[in-house]
């Protein structure tokens, strides 16, 4: 054998040496990548496990393997799976340290602890003594997906069957709620009366006594042409008599429940600080809602400083506009004048929302790299629950199969005002590209942990929103002074939700002062102002994630607009808000941090 040159020599001791040194950094990597998996595991399975104890979850998200179930949620049984859920998974996570994980998953690590901590802290507040009120419902979104176009599927014989055996579990949760409604009378945990009255005529409009007419027979009139005449005659005597037999009787013990007993029982004060433990309530529900441990004096003080800041600019507008009234004047003439309220007919409305998705079109490219692929659609809400809902945002199935939907309320079209409504504003808000950019693109995002694709943290996803509504100018929209002016009316009502939610829950103001507060400060008829009050009431906390959000996302915008320079653009910054999913404001300042060093 010839002896090897002392070149070569010298080379293969290189490789030998580059080989061991490769081989310790390649069993390093698979460490890492077997910790990764692991914890990506616990992500997936966390998600997987959520699906099955929150079926409704995963028929909002298209995921169709659960959708005949609806588990009795009030009951002591599901709430000690829930417990136990929660507690599986927290353990879980206590297995790994976040500084070891890489940026992208210390998020999702903390995401999921927030969660997880969030849900167990909840406990202690007994809130399925007083689980619904008239703005949010089991009872109403049974309307909402029995009516044959919303999140339930009604395409297979199967799917048809699905809904029957959810009617059958929603007999027993009908009756453990007002078993539990009974437990809070007897714990002093009751809704404020003139919440319960709202309630009233919604129960007995879900109890219709003619099937053919029930909002739960849309499923019957519509057919799938596939169907044969056998499934169709079969599956049509099944559904008159789950609503005959079921849902009626149901609804009807529900509505006698609150138009009996529980309106006696019920209080006549305005916010939770009148229940018991109810401070340590409040306090927990801002947390829930915007993510911090914020005092409610202090919100309270910021919607005051937000109110004057926004006055000021809505009467410099009225100046350019040369309204030579005052203010309360100029709020007056919009909310009466015929010419803001133009439409005679429910498509009319619908038509106006559709120009403005065009008139917005064609800007969108310049402020977002990425559009959804999911579709899109607008509907009026149903009639049932019309007069006590907000326009709102419905998301996609996963697939996209099932459009992202905004939703608007018409009761009666000639008197949808288009300046109170800032028809502009609250498409832009509800619309593209609020609600249906952040929810969609974040679904779409398969990079990330399934659980964070779907989460929603209201501060966050409403704090977008109300966002996206200040580029307006930006997006083709707000050429007329009065949708500009119906624009600040949107940001203005956002900051006195500051000033009424924390007045109403800390015992500073009752519903009529809020509701006068509210008349006072912005363009509204007292009808609409109302209604408002009436949700802060009954969803105390969940106003506050607008404008918090909204503050946190210009902050973090400003600081890194500032310290970037011209680094900074626009279109990345909106771009990583929208890529990262929905997360906590501490999580989000962490998140934008770590892409801001990026850039």
């Amino acid at each position: 054998m010839k002896s090897i040159p002392k070149i070569a020599t010298l080379l293969l001791f290189v490789f030998c040496l580059l080989g061991s040194r490769s081989t310790a950094q390649m069993k390093s990597i698979t460490l890492m990548k077997d910790k990764k998996n692991t914890l990506n595991q616990l992500f997936e399975n966390y998600y997987q496990d959520r699906l099955k104890l929150f079926p409704l979850e995963a028929t909002s998200a298209g995921d169709n393997r659960y959708n005949n179930l609806l588990y009795n949620e009030g009951s002591r049984d599901f709430l000690n799976r829930k417990h136990d859920f929660y507690v599986k998974y927290k353990r879980g996570l206590v297995k790994f340290k976040p500084e070891t994980l890489t940026s992208e998953d210390k998020i999702s690590y903390y995401i999921l602890k927030e969660i997880i901590d969030r849900e167990l802290e909840a406990e202690k507040f007994q809130t399925e003594k007083m689980p619904f009120a008239q703005f949010f419902a089991l009872p109403l979104t049974m309307g909402q997906l029995g009516n044959g176009k919303g999140n339930q599927p009604f395409k297979t014989v199967k799917d048809y069957e699905n809904w029957l055996e959810r009617i059958e579990a929603f007999t027993v949760y009908a009756d453990t709620t007002i078993a539990n409604f009974r437990k809070g009378i007897k714990s002093g945990i009751v809704l404020p009366k003139a919440l319960v009255l709202k309630m009233i005529p919604q129960y007995a409009s879900l109890a219709q006594k003619d099937p053919a007419k029930s909002v739960f027979y849309g499923p019957i009139n519509n057919f799938p042409d596939s169907f044969s005449k056998e499934d169709k005659l079969r599956l049509t005597a099944a559904y008159k008599d789950a609503i005959t037999k079921k849902l009626i009787p149901a609804y009807e013990r529900m509505g006698a429940f609150f138009g009996g007993e529980y309106l006696d029982a019920a209080r006549t004060s305005s916010g939770i600080s009148a229940l018991p433990n109810g401070d340590a309530f409040y306090r927990y529900n801002i947390y829930y809602f915007t993510t911090l441990r914020t005092n409610p004096e202090d919100i309270h003080q910021t919607g005051l400083n937000e109110v004057k800041r926004i006055t000021a600019e809505m009467e410099s507008l009225k100046n350019k506009m040369g309204f030579k009234g005052t203010l309360k004047e100029l709020f007056n003439f919009m909310q009466t004048d015929k010419q803001f309220m133009p439409f005679k007919t429910n498509q009319e409305v619908l038509d106006a929302n559709g120009a403005i998705l065009n008139k917005v079109k064609p800007y969108l490219s310049k402020y977002f790299s990425m559009e959804p692929k999911t579709p899109f659609e607008m509907r009026e809400v149903e009639a049932f629950r019309a007069a006590a809902a907000a326009p709102q945002y419905n998301r996609s199935s996963a697939d996209g199969k099932r459009p992202g939907i905004y939703y608007i309320p018409i009761v009666d079209p000639t008197k949808i005002n288009v300046t109170n409504f800032a028809i502009e504003a609250t498409f832009i808000h509800e619309a593209i590209p609020g609600h249906h950019y952040q929810a969609s693109l974040a679904q779409e995002n398969q990079s990330l942990p399934s659980f964070r694709r779907f989460a929603n943290f209201p501060v966050f996803s409403e704090g977008w929103a109300l966002y996206v509504e200040s580029l307006g100018d930006i997006l083709g929209c707000y050429k007329d002074p009065y949708q500009k002016m119906g624009a600040y009316g949107n940001e203005i009502h956002r900051a006195i939700r500051l000033v009424v939610d924390t007045g109403l829950h800390m015992g500073k103001m009752n519903r009529e002062e809020a509701i006068k507060y509210m008349m006072d400060n912005e363009a509204i008829a007292e009808s609409t102002a109302t209604a408002e009050i009436e949700r802060y009431m009954a969803m105390p906390g969940q106003a506050l994630a607008y404008k918090t959000g909204e503050l946190k996302i210009k902050e973090l915008r400003d600081k890194y607009q500032k310290k970037l320079g011209n680094k900074f653009s626009l279109k990345a910054f909106h771009d990583a808000l929208l890529q990262g999913g929905s997360m906590p404001l501490n999580i989000l300042e962490m998140y934008i941090d770590d892409w801001a060093k990026k850039q």
